[in-house]
Parts: structure tokens; C-alpha cells; sequence
């Protein structure tokens, strides 16, 4: 089962959250029938978005991560809520790129150098909070990290991966973000970052069995620490009926009625969870005389 942990140093500066995420980005495979590289790109969106999750403090909070580079995968999108529950998307899914030369998923070249990493916060406000930064390596990872320190001053170390077996299944997915958040001694940010540095990739030590509680310990060699309880993670989808028939009214009503003449009814797909959502003409005739009665 996917879940997250949390451990912050006991001078309170260094806080650490690792998760594993290997069914959850399954599901996510099967839902969007996607291709190893496409998998590992949206894996790696879907575990960092998760982690972000649980740094909000509000259930009705939600947080999105949106990559747009320039690589053939296209746009690439992943929103998370402070319970656990995250899901996403990819344009497209079926793209695959050779293995680099030492056989790693080449998602860098997949998603692309040239173009934005946004980090969007909806707070319940009347305008969700956006900050946008350049892709640095199309790694995913690297470009959240570049986002922390310099869009909010946080220095921080990311990590996510996926592992992908020979039939495209993910059996391994996880990953870390750790932050410093506030001035900690030199000597023991030396510390974290020997300690960074020799940590295998997230995907190879859960794949090898490590749990998130072992990687923590990791993390924190030689640091005095304080981990709290397991936290769950599962893709969860948020659509429903209602919201299906908001993407119909949003396209009016002449296109509602050209469509109701040519068709006997009309399928909205939520691009999340691939659930389809049918409506007759009856019920597209309804949602007309809706709209002309606000006009």
C-alpha cells in the first residue's frame, strides 16, 4: 500500500517527507494506457504532487503541478489534496523513447528542456496562486527543486522515480522531497547533503524492498530526527456527473445543437480516470433551454 512519512529534525530546520507510490502509479499506467517513458514522466509528477499534498494544511486546499516543455509527451498535469487522494494526466500517452545509454527511461528528452514547470495552489480563495519557473533538465525533479529555491526561497533536495519490468508494468515508484527550512548549522547541512548524495535512486531502493521509514533513516544519518505516523496515498478522481455536464454547457448553445442534430447522444470522458459520462438528447435539450432561460 502507498503511503507517505514525514521527519523533521529536532531543531525543527530539516524536514523530510518520502513516499512510495508504486500502485498509485500503476493505476495511473492503466488508466491512461500509457508507455514506459510516459509512465515514468507522469509517475514522477504524480509521487512529487502526492508529497506536495501533505504540505497543505486545509482538506479543502489542493495543490497541481503542470509541465510544458517542448519534448513529445506534451503537457503533463498532476493535483493532489492534503488526504492522500492525487490523479493526472498526460497529452500523450502513447509516446516512447528509446533507453538512454545506460538504460535509464529518457524522460528529460521525452518532456523536454524548453519550456515551464507551474506550481498552482488553490487556497479555497477567489484566485488560485500560480508560480511558474523554466524547465531546467525536463527531469521532473531537478525543475521542482529549482521552483523551491528560487520561487520560494526554500533550498531543498528532490527526488521521484519510477522502475518499469520488461511487460511495462511499474513495480517500483517513489520518492523524496527534503527542505530546509529555516538556517541550520553548517555542519549539519554538510550532513544531509553527504547523506543525499550516497542515496541510490527512490525507485532502486524501494525496488530492492528499502520502506520509506528505511530511506528516512537514511536521510537523516547522523541527525537527530523525530518521524511521525504513516500517512496514505491512492489515485482518486473527482468527477462526477455535475462536472461532466459543465464542460457541455461550457460549449453553448449552438454547438450543443449542432452536436444534438448529428448525434443521438453525447460521451464526455474525464481525462483523469477515463470515466465516460452519457448524455441523450433529452438531457443535452434540458441543459439548451437551461442556458436560454439565463440569457
Amino acid at each position: 500500500m502507498d503511503y507517505l512519512i514525514r521527519g523533521i529534525s529536532m531543531d525543527k530546520r530539516i524536514v523530510a517527507y518520502v513516499a512510495r507510490t508504486t500502485d498509485l502509479v500503476e493505476q495511473a499506467r492503466k488508466i491512461h494506457k500509457a508507455s514506459p517513458t510516459a509512465i515514468a514522466a507522469l509517475g514522477r509528477t504524480l509521487t512529487l504532487a502526492a508529497i506536495m499534498g501533505k504540505m497543505l494544511k486545509k482538506d479543502e486546499e489542493r495543490i497541481s503541478l503542470q509541465i510544458t516543455g517542448n519534448g513529445p509527451l506534451g503537457n503533463i498535469f498532476a493535483e493532489a489534496d492534503p488526504k492522500g487522494n492525487v490523479r493526472g494526466f498526460i497529452k500523450r500517452a502513447y509516446i516512447d523513447l528509446p533507453p538512454t545509454p545506460d538504460g535509464k527511461l529518457d524522460v528529460p528528452s521525452a518532456v523536454g528542456k524548453d519550456g515551464t514547470l507551474s506550481v498552482i495552489r488553490d487556497l479555497g480563495l477567489k484566485e488560485p496562486y500560480r508560480g511558474v519557473v523554466p524547465l531546467i533538465s525536463g527531469g521532473i525533479a531537478k525543475d521542482l527543486a529549482y521552483y523551491f529555491t528560487y520561487s520560494e526561497q526554500l533550498p531543498s533536495a528532490v527526488a521521484a522515480g519510477v522502475y518499469v519490468n520488461k511487460d511495462g508494468r511499474v513495480i517500483s515508484a517513489g520518492g523524496y522531497i527534503v527542505q530546509i527550512i529555516e538556517n541550520a548549522d553548517n555542519d549539519m547541512v554538510d550532513i544531509l547533503e553527504s547523506n543525499i548524495k550516497n542515496l541510490d535512486p527512490p525507485s532502486k531502493m524501494i525496488l530492492e524492498g528499502k520502506t520509506p521509514e528505511e530511506i528516512m533513516s537514511k536521510i537523516f544519518k547522523d541527525i537527530d530526527y523525530e518521524q511521525f505516523s504513516r500517512e496514505y496515498l491512492k489515485y482518486s478522481c473527482r468527477c462526477n456527473r455535475e462536472r461532466a455536464e459543465n464542460t457541455l454547457i461550457a460549449l453553448g448553445i449552438k454547438e450543443l445543437e449542432e452536436l444534438i442534430e448529428k448525434e443521438k447522444s453525447i460521451e464526455v470522458k474525464c481525462e483523469f480516470c477515463g470515466k465516460i459520462y452519457i448524455f441523450n438528447k433529452n438531457n443535452i435539450e434540458e441543459i439548451i433551454n437551461q442556458l436560454k432561460n439565463k440569457t
